[in-house]
């Protein structure tokens, strides 16, 4: 018997997807979060699934941790040394304001206080040339300071580092010597690119969640090595791929989004089966909703993400590698509440894993999202969890009661008000991830996961003009299927600015070559034969004059006169694409090389269904509020009965042990060969 399995962590339940690859079994499970110790509901979920440690050849990991630590300002103690008279770079910011009209405006706060900013004198040009040499006595004096104030990170980060990177790894040395067992980050071993404050928030980013990222990762590895297993385990980074947990934990900023875009790799993999190149996911969990979009089979990759980003706050830049994924407060769990002048609002605050909504009645008052979908019908309380773990419908009903009295509407009538206003926040980040980006919906399919994804999968496809909803096996632990689907992957950028007509192809031949010695190394490391590396070249490119650079293509062959035509046209195209207009005369420039070096693993395979070819029966039918649509007895059958070819008129009800899907009347569900539920639309 020989096991891959992979955990993911959500804002309510830690996930479970385990894949036999002896018989091709695939079983999932749940386990409550336990925000006190992440850890332990990873065990839970283990356990749960009696999951036998010494026959897993494959672990990967889906984690909380550093994002949690960022937003809940819970990580280390972290001190900042930078060139002379750059100290307040990251308090200066870009100086943008992302709502011009809000007089309240204030700048987020950074995660180093001034007095934990430290100069030193040392200076290289954009060129790399040295005009200051590195003061190491002053490097010392600063250890010395950060070792009285209990300092247990520092972030490193000089001016033009990315161009001679040798007074950096000095100081480095330097700190290292004086202050055992403190972590230090330096910004030239993390990324490689200009833009002074970006590289300065990522750099002091990284040092504020190494310390908690380290104590994880290395605890929860030594638990399962006392569990049996004898591998070592890999965690899911925010670009698509996953690493083994020693190199996570240098780098753990790439953990920042490290569960939900798992999910968008899932659904990539799965659409190349099932022949959906054009797809966009919506996975609704417990406390967020999330979304991203794939188009011919690729997933977007960006280094322009920041966290706490939202349209009234700049948040903080994090330039690695991230799916472009837009994430809102809008889950199971997120809270339904009136502000003072008596507007309803959904989110992004939320019950959690702990209490929870208010059906779940572990001391939860306020009103959810689960508790409307509950009263709506959608959920049935009985069957929740497969029946393991009940809800309690009338606690339901007292939490929207308030909201209830508050607009003189009946409580039924305030579960659809909550369901309306969530909706409409996930169809506007379905909008942020297709339309704004040039996308038309009615060209992809909406792939629903997560435990509310499917829930609501329909009324947002219908609003988008989706021509499709794919609701996938085992929905409810879908990201934690795709972590099983993933490669491991790291990416190496480098600046270099030079012009893409008349830059010698030679030397850009010779940077990707260096980078790609770089990642045969790092993926040595890590246990990647040679034969498993493959590597793909992209370059950052913009008009001459522009600020913003389009992520594009480079042919992997030999680079020559054709390839330079070739990468010239995909910008134009692409550019196109992402702001509406080429300019095809104009002079472009490449910014960035970038080359994402994988390292392939076996994935589990998706394989059409076979056996039992008598169609599942109705377990019954009940009342399901539609919207506008109205109140209808819904036909209810249980996933597990169906067989592909198997055809249900709406209005319906599919249960299965972690989720709902909802089919609305005059729509029909179909089960395809591989057990995916689809969902044709009229448009």
């Amino acid at each position: 018997m020989a096991l891959r399995v992979a955990v993911d962590i959500g804002g309510t339940f830690t996930d479970l997807v385990c894949l036999d690859e002896t018989t091709g079994e695939v079983r999932e499970e749940k386990a409550h979060t336990t925000p006190g110790d992440f850890s332990q509901g990873v065990l839970d979920a283990l356990r749960k699934a009696r999951v036998s440690m010494p026959y897993v050849e494959y672990f990967t990991h889906g984690t909380t941790v550093v994002i949690n630590a960022i937003t809940e300002r819970k990580g280390a103690r972290t001190a900042l040394v930078t060139t002379r008279g750059f100290r307040d770079v990251i308090e200066i910011t870009r100086a943008n304001r992302p709502d011009i009209y809000n007089l309240r405006y204030q700048k987020p706060e950074p995660f180093v206080p001034r007095r934990l900013r430290f100069e030193v004198s040392e200076r290289c040009n954009v060129r790399g040339e040295v005009l200051v040499p590195l003061a190491e006595d002053e490097v010392r004096h600063i250890a010395a300071r950060c070792r009285d104030m209990g300092v247990e990170a520092v972030a490193v980060c000089f001016l033009h580092s990315w161009a001679n990177p040798a007074h950096e790894k000095r100081c480095g040395e330097i700190l290292r010597q004086e202050l055992p067992g403190v972590s230090i980050t330096l910004s030239c071993e993390l990324i490689s690119e200009w833009r002074e404050y970006e590289r300065t928030s990522t750099t002091v980013l990284n040092a504020y969640v190494q310390p908690a990222a380290v104590r994880y990762l290395g605890s929860l590895s030594r638990e399962l090595r006392e569990m049996g297993m004898q591998g070592e385990p890999y965690a899911m980074q925010s670009n698509g791929g996953t690493a083994t947990f020693t190199r996570a934990a240098e780098t753990p900023i790439n953990l920042v989004e490290s569960g939900p875009v798992a999910g968008a790799m899932g659904a990539a993999a799965l659409g190349e089966v099932v022949g959906q190149p054009n797809l966009i996911t919506m996975d609704v969990g417990g406390t967020t909703a999330k979304t991203t979009l794939i188009h011919r089979g690729r997933v977007r990759v960006t280094t322009e993400y920041r966290v706490a980003w939202n349209p009234y706050v700049a948040g903080y830049p994090v330039k690695v590698p991230v799916v472009d994924i837009v994430e809102i407060g809008a889950g199971g769990g997120s809270i339904a509440w009136v502000d003072s002048v008596g507007t309803l609002h959904v989110g992004p605050q939320s019950a959690g894993a702990d209490p929870g909504p208010a059906c779940y009645g572990r001391g939860g008052q306020e009103p959810t999202l689960t508790d409307a979908n509950v009263v709506a019908g959608r959920i049935d309380p009985g069957r929740f969890l497969g029946g393991e773990f009940p809800l309690d419908g009338d606690r339901a009903r007292t939490a929207l009661e308030k909201i209830a009295r508050h607009f003189s509407i009946t409580v039924e009538e305030a579960a659809v008000a909550v369901i309306r206003l969530a909706n409409a926040s996930m169809v506007n980040a379905l909008k942020l991830v297709s339309v704004r980006r040039g996308y038309d919906p009615r060209d992809f399919t909406m792939v629903a996961v997560g435990g509310c994804g499917p829930v609501h999968a329909v009324a947002l496809a219908r609003e988008l003009q989706c021509r499709r909803v794919l609701i996938p096996n085992m929905p409810a632990t879908f990201s934690a299927w795709g972590m099983l689907m993933t490669d491991l992957r790291q990416d190496f950028i480098r600046t270099r600015v030079m012009d893409l007509q008349t830059c010698s192809l030679a030397e850009l031949e010779e940077l990707y070559t260096d980078l790609e010695g770089e990642a045969r190394r790092v993926l040595a490391r890590q246990g990647v034969p040679p034969e498993r590396m493959v590597f793909h070249r992209l370059a950052d490119v913009r008009y001459a004059g522009q600020e913003h650079t389009v992520s594009t293509p480079v042919p992997g062959r030999v680079l020559d006169e054709v390839a330079r035509r070739s990468i010239r046209a995909d910008f134009d195209r692409l550019h196109e694409r992402h702001y509406t207009f080429k300019i095809e005369e104009a002079p472009a420039q490449i910014v960035n090389v970038h080359l994402a070096a994988f390292g392939m693993v076996r994935k589990a395979e998706l394989k059409p269904l076979s056996g039992d070819s008598r169609e599942g029966v109705p377990a019954g039918r009940r009342m399901v509020d539609f919207d506008e649509l109205g109140r209808h007895q819904a036909t209810v059958y249980d996933r597990a009965s169906l067989v592909p070819g198997q055809h249900i008129p709406g209005p319906a009800v599919v249960e299965e042990v972690a989720s709902v899907s909802v089919v609305y009347p005059g729509q029909a569900l179909r089960v395809d060969p591989y057990g995916n539920l689809i969902i044709e639309l009229e448009v």
